[in-house]
């Protein structure tokens, strides 16, 4: 297979599941190579996801790694076999790679939680509100870029408007129904945007507000990808340099424990629908 001189983060992460595999069965990548007629090179580029892998031999790698997790090897096909190039292509050379490694993720996702304690999540901002905070947060972008960011941030949200949507939970603290981003008119459109994704059956969305007592959760912050089966989960955490992929087993526990305690401290979804709704005529 051609090789690839930027993997996305999907083709490394299957790269980097199948070196787990060989790593827990006590092999050397030289020793797994030689099962299936490639050499320690070759082994070394399809676990860094620079070269693919096709499905035979990925089967025959998961035989002799004594790996019995069926749903997991079919899993791990399934991503070896997908080579379709998604919306997110257009912006390759105009945004980060790891912004178009999130739209990439977010489409195969099974399922998305979201907690924000300062901005309304991604996926439920209106234009006027990514806009305004865009400016915001890079003051020296001409409008010509502005908009890209926009457009681009605008077109992830198919996984939740499309015929066939991605079920979405998100808890937002009251903190970032408050912030004004932008103006009046911008805050005020977005809640009721708020609340008109907040009656779709697929979307839940849940509120904390101030006056919760003992909540120390306001590092919680994350965007959660749920994969095929929960060794390929994903946390997405924000960086100063863009978003950072989280894939360690200990991690993804530890960032599913601490949704549910956030999503246990928040407002029903009736009372959170009125919350939104209260904040929205203040305005």
């Amino acid at each position: 297979m051609p090789r690839r001189p930027q993997p996305t983060a999907r083709q490394a992460r299957l790269g980097l599941e199948l070196r787990k595999l060989r790593e827990a069965a006590g092999l050397k990548a030289r020793e797994a190579a030689a099962l299936i007629g490639a050499d320690s090179v070759q082994m070394s580029q399809i676990e860094s996801g620079i070269s693919g892998v096709s499905a035979q031999r990925l089967r025959r790698l998961a035989s002799h790694y004594d790996c019995t997790d069926n749903t997991l090897v079919d899993a791990l096909v399934a991503m070896a076999a997908d080579r379709a190039r998604g919306w997110w292509e257009e912006y390759r050379g105009h945004l980060p790679t790891p912004f178009l490694d999130l739209p990439e993720l977010e489409h195969h996702a099974k399922y998305r939680w979201d907690v924000d304690f300062l901005h309304i999540p991604g996926l439920l901002q209106t234009p006027d509100y990514a806009r305004a905070l865009f400016t915001y947060v890079n003051p020296e972008y001409p409008p010509e870029e502005v908009e890209r960011w926009v457009e681009h941030r605008m077109k992830r949200r198919v996984i939740i408007e499309r015929s066939d949507p991605t079920p979405y939970e998100t808890v937002i603290h009251e903190a970032a129904l408050r912030i004004r981003v932008g103006d009046r008119a911008a805050t005020r459109a977005q809640l009721i945007r708020l609340l008109e994704l907040s009656g779709a059956d697929h979307i839940d969305v849940r509120v904390i507000p101030f006056e919760v007592d003992d909540f120390g959760g306001a590092g919680s912050a994350m965007v959660y990808a749920g994969g095929p089966v929960p060794k390929l989960d994903t946390v997405v955490r924000d960086s100063p340099n863009g978003p950072v992929f989280v894939d360690a087993e200990a991690q993804l526990s530890r960032y599913r424990t601490l949704f549910r305690r956030v999503e246990a401290v928040s407002l029903d979804l009736g009372r959170s629908r009125d919350f939104i709704h209260k904040l929205a005529k203040e305005l």
